[in-house]
């Protein structure tokens, strides 16, 4: 549904207004638009340590625009503050900060910058995770990072959005795919993230369709949240198979025949569930994305046995009994991907939800808990936990609690579905490998959780 508030503070009347009694002033967010051809449309600065070297030369699939701004010419034209273009992304190695001096140069980097981004900018800075590092003050230096990058993001304008990486030992082969999504407008509404990087020998072959020849199952598909995966899933080359319950089969086809995919229809918590799944995908899947899902809401005083049992088994009995079942069976392939749809909710908690928090929590500690396990047949698990997401079952909310909801994050506004789709397409990826066991949250930095 429409941003009545987001019109308005964009408007030349109401940007005066809100500016003038200092209301929050949220713009309207750039996102990925079809045909496209290159993830950053202006231009490119890279700066910091010996990533920085390695970013360059990957810049020139990134953009037409690369900038340096410090002692190494190699890596672009050199921006001068206050001359040099409004900057559109930003990437600065962090990784060899190894003592609280060193910190220094995260002010001495990304002030001058500050107020030279351009319109939805895009910052990410790179490191090395402080839990790989044996010597402690340079484990400190590097956990640093993760409080001035959630920080920063918060003092971003205009759209703007920054994510620290801690990019792990042989993991550095699959920087561009990262920087492809959180430089990109695909990642408009993931702002303040913490993501690991690990060494992943899969590669995309081809960035124009980077899911071409791989199949990919969507659990509740037939409508919002679920349906934008599935399309944009096929967007990326995919071939998709959609499933959803027997109510939602109209629906359901529909928008499988307008993706040339395949529907399911299937109760995916009877009792026969992951026999009858099985036996529909013959040929095996190699993308599974768990997105069905319900919601019960009561106070906990007020909760009925039936409102619980209810929503424990479709968020998070359903998604373990199918995996397991897909796993054993051999239906899901080596190098395979899947993802758990969560919410900040199982993160932060809420007020009426303990049933579904507990749920989406669970989902969380099932992508942790059985990455090590899966890692063998290089198969990844991750979750993706979105905040408050513009849905039909989000305009049903009151009409004060769903403005609270779309003001309380950085970016101030409610996400799209298409921007869960897109962070669940990127986890998808060949390459996607180097990330496993995370939840990443799709929720503009919501101040709920961390």
């Amino acid at each position: 549904m429409s941003d009545r508030y987001i019109d308005f503070a964009n408007s030349a009347f109401g940007h005066r207004l809100v500016s003038a009694i200092g209301l929050p002033s949220p713009v309207r967010l750039e996102r990925w638009q079809a045909g496209r051809l290159r993830p950053i449309d202006g231009a490119l600065l890279i700066g910091g340590g010996p990533l920085a070297q390695q970013v360059g030369e990957l810049a020139k699939r990134l953009t037409d625009a690369t900038y340096h701004y410090g002692n190494d010419p190699s890596l672009g034209t050199p921006w001068i503050p206050g001359h040099g273009p409004k900057l559109k992304a930003v990437v600065f190695d962090a990784s060899d900060l190894v003592h609280t001096d060193q910190l220094k140069q995260l002010r001495e980097f990304f002030q001058p910058l500050m107020k030279n981004l351009d319109h939805s900018p895009h910052l990410v800075i790179l490191g090395r995770a402080p839990e790989t590092i044996d010597q402690p003050f340079a484990a400190s230096a590097q956990r640093a990072l993760e409080g001035f990058s959630r920080s920063l993001a918060k003092e971003l304008r205009d759209g703007g959005t920054l994510q620290l990486l801690y990019v792990g030992a042989g993991a550095e082969e699959q920087l561009e795919g990262a920087l492809r999504f959180f430089l990109s407008p695909k990642s408009a509404f993931v702002s303040g993230q913490v993501v690991r990087l690990q060494a992943c020998a899969a590669q995309v072959q081809d960035w124009s369709r980077p899911l071409a020849g791989r199949k990919a199952l969507v659990t509740g598909a037939a409508r919002g949240i679920g349906a934008s995966i599935a399309e944009t899933l096929a967007r990326d080359g995919a071939d998709v198979v959609l499933l959803d319950v027997p109510p939602a089969k109209a629906d359901l086809e529909a928008l499988a025949a307008r993706l040339g995919g395949r529907s399911i229809t299937l109760d995916i918590c009877a009792a026969d569930a992951a026999e009858q799944l099985i036996e529909q995908l013959p040929d095996g899947i190699d993308i599974v994305v768990h997105n069905a899902g319900i919601t019960r809401d009561k106070t906990l005083a007020n909760m009925t046995p039936e409102f619980w049992d209810a929503v424990l088994a479709v968020n998070l009995n359903a998604p373990q009994v199918l995996t397991q079942a897909l796993l054993d069976s051999g239906t899901l392939h080596d190098e395979g991907r899947v993802i758990l749809l969560a919410s900040i909710s199982g993160i932060a908690g809420n007020r009426g939800q303990t049933n579904y928090a507990a749920s989406k929590a669970g989902l969380i500690g099932l992508a942790q808990a059985w990455a090590p396990l899966l890692q063998q047949r290089t198969i990844s698990i991750n979750a993706v936990a979105p905040g408050f997401i513009e849905t039909q079952m989000t305009a049903h909310i009151p009409f004060a609690l769903r403005e609270a909801g779309r003001r309380m994050s950085s970016l101030g506004q409610g996400g799209l579905p298409q921007d869960v789709a897109e962070a669940v397409a990127w986890l998808a990826q060949p390459g996607s490998g180097a990330v496993t066991g995370q939840a990443l949250r799709v929720c503009g930095q919501s101040v709920l959780g961390a």
